[in-house]
């Protein structure tokens, strides 16, 4: 079924096809790659910080240019204020439309300049509103464009594909430059996998979320056989469609409740939110037409046989989604079978979550996609141009919810220096405006990482990007690593490759950066190795630093000793985790390392203290730079400077009385101050 000549002519001119509006929802129908002109009336958020609620009213008619066209540190993505009655609503008014045709919801709002277009291709219920948690983060960095399949089409397998494959065709013949996302969700997944079989020269980026491509094993294959002979039963057969599409109807209920409400309100709460979307619920159940369930699960059994012979000439890349709980598909195993054969593929598994992934409350999908590094403009990725910085959402889940036990138990006491040489409490020594180079020591398994990169946001709303070795964002690395989670956090928090063009375009764009010249042999230090530095002897950074007139600042952390106890190293060990390397000579840093975990074991936690020195400028001395005994001078001169922050703070811990988690913990509990930053020493 292809695109009308009408609609074709729309796209290469960008030229508006109509809207629609609804009194529920506001959608676009029409052609994708058309200019909207969005002016939404004014909406409300809430921002968080440090774990302070700051109402934010946003007047969408009165933002500033520059919040158009970038995204500064902890903007809001909206994530979280959708709901399951959002969904519904969406899928009533979408009821309403009888034609195969796309969409885009008027949440999405207009995407920063030059975003890349995304298109969602939903699952069985073909509704199209499966996205609709996710709608306003990914409507300021991607065009969204929605597949409504009503519930009455009976358009083939084959004519869905050429469907979209007609749109797909003509957004890359008039934006060739730029990469085509489709996200494809359960039988989405198929007609995505189809798609881009097909047209192996189009730049495609699928997302597929618990594809629906093992129809074999699946339940569905047992209910296809027996559906013929309830047709004249359908009501019955109605709710099993809805959970589908659903999930956990208690999702539903639970939504605003919050911990520590009395029973009897949480109870209100529940009962009122059910209430509200029964009508809902209803309406879909009226408008489904007979034998609708048994076509569907005949367009499940033909994407089969379409992709069984199709697979191994995909050449897109692939981002594979699969739940751990999926009831209707093997979606983890069909995952595994999947990477084996798509040659650009990576997995990221959620055990705990069921079928309807992008239904589950803590999943953000523009976060995975910002972990997963699959976020570019254009056809070649730019680490620094492609990064978008993290949200509000993503800091308060990541800083509060998912690890905001480290920050309960390491309690970081930051503390800066003046230019007059002063040392205070806090980050005010360190400049705002960039470019600005911290160049420090790693602790073990660079734990104090995240609580440096938290402190930058929280204090000063500053992204701190640190250079991380190139192994961990290749595909290599990718295969072996188990630490997706912690990874992806990174990346997601600043983390960009250490090369030499990434670090003078973050510093041509006046960025903080993190650099740790001993790099992962500090990071995996031995016993005895507490506090010691390892860096190279070629100071190749600071060369750099000098031609774009970078501050630098000097810091030491210590606490790691607070923390664990280090074992005598074992040789034998370490022959066993030889298979990853880090870091070559050519690089102007140390030579190859073998990466192998320390054996450690706990201590009762201690406290982690960071000092940044007093800042040292390179403003003015390019010149000077270029001699090599003028540079060695300036480079131990900061190692010198990074040693003595941490011979200062070995000290002064002595006297914090709060260095220990009881005398933190008994603060906590009994001090009026909701901030929770726990004191420390006078500097």
């Amino acid at each position: 079924m292809a695109l009308s000549v009408v609609n074709a002519v729309c796209v290469l001119s960008r030229v508006g096809c109509g809207q629609f509006k609804s009194k529920q929802k506001c959608i676009y129908w029409g052609t994708p790659s058309l200019e909207r002109n969005t002016k939404s009336s004014n909406f409300s958020g809430t921002r968080k910080a440090g774990g302070i609620s700051e109402s934010v009213v946003v007047d969408n008619d009165k933002e500033d240019d520059k919040s158009r066209t970038t995204l500064e540190p902890l903007w809001d993505d909206g994530h979280g204020t959708a709901t399951i009655k959002d969904f519904l609503d969406l899928a009533v008014y979408n009821i309403n439309s009888d034609q195969l045709q796309w969409f885009c919801p008027i949440e999405c709002g207009c995407p920063l300049p030059n975003s890349p277009i995304l298109f969602y291709l939903p699952g069985i219920d073909g509704l199209g509103s499966g996205l609709v948690l996710h709608h306003k983060p990914l409507g300021r960095v991607f065009e969204v464009w929605c597949l409504h399949i009503p519930f009455h089409d009976r358009t083939p397998f084959e004519g869905l594909v050429k469907f979209v494959e007609s749109t797909i065709k003509l957004q890359h013949y008039a934006y060739s430059h730029k990469p085509i996302y489709i996200v494809g969700d359960s039988f989405g997944g198929c007609i995505s996998l189809a798609v881009a079989a097909n047209n192996p020269s189009i730049d495609l980026v699928l997302i597929l979320v618990n594809p629906a491509t093992s129809f074999k094993k699946s339940p569905l294959q047992w209910l296809l056989s027996i559906a013929e002979p309830f047709e004249n039963e359908f009501e019955t057969i109605v709710p099993y469609i809805l959970s589908m599409v659903l999930g956990d109807p208690l999702k539903a209920g639970m939504v605003n409740i919050k911990s520590g409400w009395h029973i009897r309100d949480v109870f209100g709460i529940f009962f009122k939110n059910i209430t509200d979307v029964m009508p809902s619920i209803q309406v879909l159940a009226d408008n489904i037409p007979r034998g609708t369930f048994q076509w569907k699960l005949n367009l499940q059994k033909a994407s089969d046989f379409y992709l069984k012979s199709r697979l191994h000439t995909i050449k897109a890349e692939v981002l594979l989604l699969a739940s751990g709980q999926d009831s209707l598909f093997s979606s983890k195993s069909d995952a595994e079978r999947l990477s084996s054969i798509v040659p650009d593929c990576i997995i990221r598994y959620f055990q705990d979550s069921r079928h309807n992934l992008l239904m589950e409350d803590d999943i953000n999908l523009l976060t995975i996609i910002k972990g997963t590094c699959k976020y570019r403009r254009s056809r070649r990725k730019d680490w620094v141009s492609d990064f978008l910085p993290p949200s509000i959402s993503e800091y308060n889940y990541t800083f509060f919810k998912t690890y905001g036990i480290v920050r309960h138990i390491t309690s970081p006491a930051m503390f800066s220096t003046l230019e007059n040489g002063n040392i205070v409490r806090g980050l005010d020594g360190v400049p705002r405006e960039g470019p600005i180079l911290l160049v420090g020591s790693h602790m073990l398994l660079g734990t104090e990482i995240s609580s440096l990169v938290q402190e930058f946001l929280r204090e000063k709303n500053i992204m701190v990007h640190g250079m991380a070795y190139r192994e961990i964002f290749s595909s290599r690395f990718e295969d072996t690593s188990k630490l997706f989670s912690i990874l992806d956090t990174l990346k997601v928090f600043g983390a960009l490759p250490v090369t030499t063009r990434n670090i003078c375009k973050l510093f041509s764009n006046k960025s903080h950066v993190l650099l740790y010249p001993g790099g992962i042999r500090e990071a995996l230090r031995r016993k005895g190795e507490h506090h010691k530095l390892f860096w190279p002897d070629k100071p190749e950074f600071v060369r750099i630093a000098a031609k774009f007139g970078v501050t630098i600042i000097p810091f030491g952390v210590v606490g790691e000793d607070d923390m664990v106890e280090l074992l005598p190293h074992d040789n034998e060990q370490t022959k066993t985790h030889n298979s990853i390397k880090f870091r070559s000579e050519k690089d102007g840093e140390v030579s190859y390392e073998n990466l192998f975990f320390p054996n450690i074991y706990p201590k009762i936690p201690g406290r982690y203290y960071f000092l940044f020195g007093k800042p040292i400028e390179t403003k003015g001395k390019a010149f000077l730079l270029e001699e090599s005994e003028y540079r060695k001078r300036f480079y131990m001169q900061i190692k010198s400077e990074v040693e003595q922050s941490i011979s200062y703070l070995l000290k002064k811990r002595e006297e914090d009385p709060y260095r220990g988690l009881l005398e933190r913990t008994l603060y906590r509990a009994f001090s009026a101050s909701k901030d929770y930053n726990v004191p420390s020493f006078d500097p």
